[in-house]
């Protein structure tokens, strides 16, 4: 099972015969895909995105394709699944969760465009005629309570009827006195531009004690806000439980775990009230479909979480259109340059009011354009999240 099988009958995909890497330079930060081909004439590709280590990912992709996928039958999803995650033995960590998820949405959608159906179509099917998303990425510059209050009223103006946000600095740890205070002013303030109508979700990015992620719960439950997203790291993860139960709203996380043997403690040790799995972190659609059931066992919800580019998005509403117990999916697609959409062909947009619609194209229906690709190269761009000034997201 952890070897090719070229004896083994095929479908209407063939077998695969090589894989390229792709990577895109933004003024916020690379984009990584695969392009995977068969010897019927078809590609499928995928997201490999990852945060700071794009080169990297893209090369492990190449060394994987070339250790598990040529030859292969892109309808054996589990059977690659369990290859590329088993096969190099170590398993690969964060890079290794990106590079197993990006290529599994390529096999699926090698299969749609083979089968000429969406790929939701072979996951489930539909439960829901679109899929709601929340904005993200909106509250780049000063973090003054005036000037996040107007992006954010900007923001809702274009549709959107959910918006998150981070409001926290350079924090970690703990906050003073006069930074807690800053925070909870920004969070109020942009409550108070959007009205009680529109869902506010609060991220923590996994950097706060208890002590000070407890002070957080009693100063935001005025904001009446949807989720307070990872408040903390991860390392802590058996206190999770114990803040969730003093919580006046949910507390979410799950963006750091690639599978569900990482997502095992988590169910455990009932840390959250909503799963946020990334469909190019968490092991792809063959993947976050059995995460959804498990959390669907344990009475939690799930909003995906996406902060790649548009080829995820539409990734994540096809996984998202069959998942019973689906909540609203995250987007940064609002922030990026047109080109990004030159790039990656065919993505779904965001209609006017906040939702995505049902696709119908064969697979995604996206295509990578290699002329976009070539004319902006990676910038490799690094944000790290501790230094005074990364919240002010500026692309420059």
């Amino acid at each position: 099972m952890l070897v090719v099988d070229r004896t083994r009958p095929t479908g209407p995909a063939g077998r695969i015969t090589h894989v390229e890497t792709l990577l895109l330079g933004t003024a916020w930060r690379d984009f990584g895909y695969v392009r995977v081909h068969t010897d019927q004439g078809l590609s499928g590709v995928g997201e490999i995105t990852h945060p700071y280590r794009v080169a990297e990912t893209a090369a492990l992709a190449e060394a994987m394709a070339r250790r598990h996928l040529i030859g292969a039958d892109p309808f054996d999803t589990e059977e690659i699944w369990l290859r590329l995650y088993q096969g190099d033995f170590l398993r690969g960590g964060d890079i290794g969760g990106i590079v197993l998820s990006g290529f599994d949405q390529a096999m699926h959608d090698l299969i749609g465009k083979a089968l000429g159906v969406p790929v939701y179509r072979l996951t489930g099917g539909a439960c829901r005629n679109r899929v709601r998303v929340y904005a993200n990425g909106w509250y780049n510059g000063e973090r003054d309570p005036a000037v996040f209050a107007a992006k954010a009223k900007e923001t809702v103006a274009k549709g959107y009827s959910a918006l998150k946000f981070d409001p926290f600095g350079a924090g970690l740890h703990e906050l003073s006195r006069a930074e807690l205070r800053q925070s909870v002013e920004l969070v109020g303030a942009v409550r108070e531009a959007i009205g009680p109508d529109v869902d506010l979700f609060v991220e923590g990015h996994a950097r706060f004690a208890m002590t000070t992620a407890s002070a957080l719960l009693r100063a935001l439950e005025p904001f009446d806000i949807g989720w307070l997203e990872e408040p903390m790291p991860w390392t802590h993860i058996e206190r999770y439980a114990e803040l969730r139960a003093r919580a006046p709203f949910p507390i979410s996380g799950g963006e750091h775990f690639h599978n569900r043997y990482e997502y095992k403690q988590l169910f455990a040790t009932d840390a959250v009230d909503i799963i946020q799995p990334d469909l190019s972190m968490a092991g792809g659609l063959t993947e976050v479909r059995k995460l959804a059931a498990i959390a669907d066992t344990h009475g939690v919800m799930v909003a995906p979480h996406n902060s790649n580019s548009p080829l995820c998005t539409t990734v994540s509403v096809h996984a998202a259109l069959g998942i019973t117990n689906f909540k609203i999916l995250e987007t940064f697609d609002g922030l990026l340059e047109p080109y990004v959409f030159d790039a990656v062909r065919g993505a779904l947009p965001v209609t006017a009011d906040g939702h995505v619609e049902i696709p119908t194209a064969p697979g995604f229906g996206v295509e990578l354009d290699d002329d976009v690709f070539a004319e902006h190269p990676p910038t490799h761009r690094f944000w790290n999240m501790f230094s005074a000034g990364w919240e002010k997201r500026n692309r420059t």
